[in-house]
Protein backbone atom coordinates (compact mmCIF):
# COMPACT_ATOMS: atom_id res chain seq x y z
CA UNK A 1 0.00 0.00 0.00
CA UNK A 2 1.07 3.53 -1.02
CA UNK A 3 1.43 5.64 1.89
CA UNK A 4 -0.25 8.74 1.31
CA UNK A 5 1.23 11.11 4.03
CA UNK A 6 4.61 10.35 3.01
CA UNK A 7 4.39 10.62 -0.58
CA UNK A 8 3.03 14.36 0.41
CA UNK A 9 5.95 15.08 2.64
CA UNK A 10 8.09 13.40 -0.21
CA UNK A 11 6.82 15.84 -3.13
CA UNK A 12 7.79 19.13 -0.56
CA UNK A 13 11.11 17.82 0.04
CA UNK A 14 11.76 17.47 -3.54
CA UNK A 15 9.86 20.66 -4.12
CA UNK A 16 11.85 22.61 -2.28
CA UNK A 17 14.93 20.92 -3.69
CA UNK A 18 14.44 21.62 -7.22
CA UNK A 19 13.50 25.61 -6.11
CA UNK A 20 16.24 26.02 -4.11
CA UNK A 21 18.88 24.82 -6.93
CA UNK A 22 17.03 27.27 -9.37
CA UNK A 23 15.71 24.10 -11.08
CA UNK A 24 12.29 26.00 -11.10
CA UNK A 25 10.85 29.47 -10.56
CA UNK A 26 7.73 31.06 -9.79
CA UNK A 27 5.02 29.03 -10.12
CA UNK A 28 6.58 26.60 -13.02
CA UNK A 29 6.32 23.19 -12.57
CA UNK A 30 4.98 19.98 -11.38
CA UNK A 31 5.48 16.94 -9.73
CA UNK A 32 3.26 14.04 -8.82
CA UNK A 33 3.31 10.51 -7.56
CA UNK A 34 1.05 7.57 -8.23
CA UNK A 35 -1.39 6.26 -5.22
CA UNK A 36 -3.24 2.79 -4.85
CA UNK A 37 -6.31 4.50 -5.51
CA UNK A 38 -5.05 7.46 -8.10
CA UNK A 39 -2.53 10.06 -7.95
CA UNK A 40 -0.89 13.00 -6.44
CA UNK A 41 -0.16 15.95 -7.87
CA UNK A 42 1.24 19.47 -7.07
CA UNK A 43 -1.56 22.45 -7.57
CA UNK A 44 -2.14 24.71 -10.22
CA UNK A 45 0.03 27.59 -10.02
CA UNK A 46 1.72 26.54 -6.92
CA UNK A 47 5.50 27.17 -6.19
CA UNK A 48 7.57 24.19 -5.39
CA UNK A 49 9.59 25.86 -2.77
CA UNK A 50 6.58 26.24 -1.36
CA UNK A 51 4.36 23.27 -1.06
CA UNK A 52 2.13 22.23 2.00
CA UNK A 53 1.21 18.79 2.56
CA UNK A 54 -2.28 18.62 3.01
CA UNK A 55 -2.45 21.64 0.19
CA UNK A 56 -0.80 18.97 -2.88
CA UNK A 57 -4.41 17.81 -4.99
CA UNK A 58 -5.45 14.05 -4.73
CA UNK A 59 -7.42 12.70 -7.87
CA UNK A 60 -8.89 9.20 -8.11
CA UNK A 61 -8.11 6.71 -10.75
CA UNK A 62 -10.95 7.84 -12.81
CA UNK A 63 -9.62 11.52 -13.31
CA UNK A 64 -11.74 13.24 -10.71
CA UNK A 65 -10.56 15.74 -8.07
CA UNK A 66 -10.59 14.44 -4.85
CA UNK A 67 -8.97 16.98 -2.24
CA UNK A 68 -6.21 19.37 -1.78
CA UNK A 69 -6.02 22.39 -4.03
CA UNK A 70 -6.93 22.45 -7.89
CA UNK A 71 -4.36 19.89 -9.75
CA UNK A 72 -1.97 20.99 -12.29
CA UNK A 73 -3.19 21.59 -15.45
CA UNK A 74 -0.66 18.99 -16.89
CA UNK A 75 -2.51 16.12 -14.73
CA UNK A 76 -3.23 14.61 -18.37
CA UNK A 77 0.34 14.51 -19.23
CA UNK A 78 1.35 12.48 -16.31
CA UNK A 79 -1.25 10.01 -16.44
CA UNK A 80 -0.27 9.17 -19.69
CA UNK A 81 2.36 7.90 -18.35
CA UNK A 82 1.25 6.31 -15.20
CA UNK A 83 -1.38 4.64 -17.21
CA UNK A 84 1.30 3.28 -19.52
CA UNK A 85 4.07 2.57 -17.03
CA UNK A 86 3.22 0.37 -14.19
CA UNK A 87 6.66 0.82 -12.83
CA UNK A 88 6.49 4.23 -12.54
CA UNK A 89 6.32 6.02 -9.47
CA UNK A 90 6.69 9.38 -9.97
CA UNK A 91 7.06 12.17 -12.46
CA UNK A 92 8.49 15.54 -12.01
CA UNK A 93 8.55 18.69 -14.68
CA UNK A 94 10.38 21.91 -14.08
CA UNK A 95 11.53 24.86 -16.32
CA UNK A 96 15.51 24.11 -15.99
CA UNK A 97 17.44 26.86 -17.43
CA UNK A 98 20.56 24.90 -19.25
CA UNK A 99 17.81 22.14 -20.73
CA UNK A 100 15.47 25.18 -21.36
CA UNK A 101 18.37 26.93 -23.26
CA UNK A 102 19.47 23.94 -25.36
CA UNK A 103 16.11 23.82 -26.79
CA UNK A 104 17.06 27.67 -27.87
CA UNK A 105 20.50 26.90 -29.13
CA UNK A 106 19.54 23.59 -30.89
CA UNK A 107 19.61 19.78 -29.33
CA UNK A 108 21.87 17.33 -30.39
CA UNK A 109 19.32 15.08 -32.27
CA UNK A 110 15.78 14.60 -32.25
CA UNK A 111 15.30 11.83 -30.58
CA UNK A 112 18.09 12.51 -27.95
CA UNK A 113 18.51 15.82 -27.09
CA UNK A 114 22.16 15.28 -25.68
CA UNK A 115 24.80 12.78 -26.75
CA UNK A 116 26.28 10.26 -24.28
CA UNK A 117 28.72 12.81 -22.52
CA UNK A 118 28.82 11.38 -18.87
CA UNK A 119 28.73 7.58 -17.49
CA UNK A 120 25.97 8.71 -15.06
CA UNK A 121 24.10 10.57 -18.01
CA UNK A 122 23.75 7.38 -19.51
CA UNK A 123 23.20 5.21 -16.56
CA UNK A 124 20.54 7.14 -14.41
CA UNK A 125 18.42 8.84 -17.43
CA UNK A 126 19.63 7.67 -20.80
CA UNK A 127 17.96 9.14 -24.07
CA UNK A 128 15.74 12.00 -23.97
CA UNK A 129 13.48 12.83 -26.86
CA UNK A 130 12.02 16.67 -27.81
CA UNK A 131 8.69 17.09 -28.10
CA UNK A 132 8.58 20.56 -30.56
CA UNK A 133 6.25 23.26 -29.04
CA UNK A 134 3.27 23.31 -27.86
CA UNK A 135 1.33 25.88 -25.73
CA UNK A 136 1.44 24.48 -21.79
CA UNK A 137 -0.90 21.99 -20.91
CA UNK A 138 -1.72 20.93 -24.53
CA UNK A 139 -2.80 17.40 -24.86
CA UNK A 140 -0.97 16.55 -28.57
CA UNK A 141 2.21 16.92 -25.47
CA UNK A 142 0.46 14.28 -23.58
CA UNK A 143 -0.48 11.99 -26.86
CA UNK A 144 2.90 12.45 -27.88
CA UNK A 145 4.15 11.41 -24.62
CA UNK A 146 1.49 8.46 -24.30
CA UNK A 147 3.76 6.74 -26.97
CA UNK A 148 6.66 6.69 -25.04
CA UNK A 149 5.80 6.24 -21.63
CA UNK A 150 7.65 2.64 -22.14
CA UNK A 151 10.69 3.34 -23.54
CA UNK A 152 12.59 6.41 -21.98
CA UNK A 153 12.84 8.22 -18.81
CA UNK A 154 11.72 11.20 -19.62
CA UNK A 155 11.10 14.29 -22.25
CA UNK A 156 12.01 17.38 -23.03
CA UNK A 157 9.35 19.93 -24.01
CA UNK A 158 10.85 22.44 -26.45
CA UNK A 159 10.82 26.22 -24.75
CA UNK A 160 9.40 24.43 -21.44
CA UNK A 161 11.45 22.12 -19.86
CA UNK A 162 11.89 18.46 -19.08
CA UNK A 163 9.53 15.47 -17.68
CA UNK A 164 10.94 12.55 -16.10
CA UNK A 165 9.67 9.53 -14.59
CA UNK A 166 10.69 7.19 -12.31
CA UNK A 167 10.33 4.39 -9.88
CA UNK A 168 9.71 7.68 -7.46
CA UNK A 169 10.07 10.91 -6.77
CA UNK A 170 13.13 10.95 -5.55
CA UNK A 171 14.36 9.21 -8.46
CA UNK A 172 13.19 11.04 -10.93
CA UNK A 173 14.33 14.20 -9.32
CA UNK A 174 17.92 12.66 -9.24
CA UNK A 175 17.63 11.40 -12.95
CA UNK A 176 16.30 15.24 -13.74
CA UNK A 177 19.36 16.77 -11.77
CA UNK A 178 21.85 14.44 -13.68
CA UNK A 179 20.17 15.28 -17.26
CA UNK A 180 20.32 19.58 -16.50
CA UNK A 181 24.08 19.12 -15.73
CA UNK A 182 24.77 17.04 -18.86
CA UNK A 183 22.77 19.95 -20.14
CA UNK A 184 25.35 22.76 -18.72
CA UNK A 185 28.24 20.97 -19.23
CA UNK A 186 27.34 20.62 -22.92
CA UNK A 187 26.29 24.20 -23.25
CA UNK A 188 29.87 25.50 -21.33
CA UNK A 189 32.78 23.59 -23.41
CA UNK A 190 33.90 24.65 -26.53
CA UNK A 191 34.58 22.72 -28.76
CA UNK A 192 32.18 20.09 -27.91
CA UNK A 193 33.15 16.87 -26.39
CA UNK A 194 33.32 13.84 -28.13
CA UNK A 195 30.62 11.09 -26.89
CA UNK A 196 31.34 8.04 -25.22
CA UNK A 197 32.59 5.88 -28.02
CA UNK A 198 30.98 2.48 -28.65
CA UNK A 199 32.66 0.03 -26.44
CA UNK A 200 32.61 2.55 -23.29
CA UNK A 201 28.30 2.49 -23.74
CA UNK A 202 28.96 -1.15 -24.63
CA UNK A 203 30.50 -1.73 -20.83
CA UNK A 204 27.89 0.48 -19.26
CA UNK A 205 25.39 -1.69 -20.81
CA UNK A 206 27.00 -4.73 -19.09
CA UNK A 207 28.01 -3.57 -16.10
CA UNK A 208 24.80 -1.05 -14.78
CA UNK A 209 21.91 -2.55 -17.32
CA UNK A 210 22.33 0.99 -19.11
CA UNK A 211 19.75 1.80 -21.83
CA UNK A 212 21.69 3.33 -24.31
Amino acid sequence: MSDEKALREEICDVGRLLYGRGYTVGSAGNISARLDDGWLITPTDACLGRLVPEQIAKVNLAGEWICGDKPSKTLALHRQVYDRNPEVGGVVHTHSTHLVALTLAGVWQQDNILPPLTPYQVMKVGPIPLINYERPGSPKVADQVALLANSVRGVMLERLGPVIWESSVAKACYALEELEETARLWLMTDPKPSPLDPGALEDLRQAFAAKW
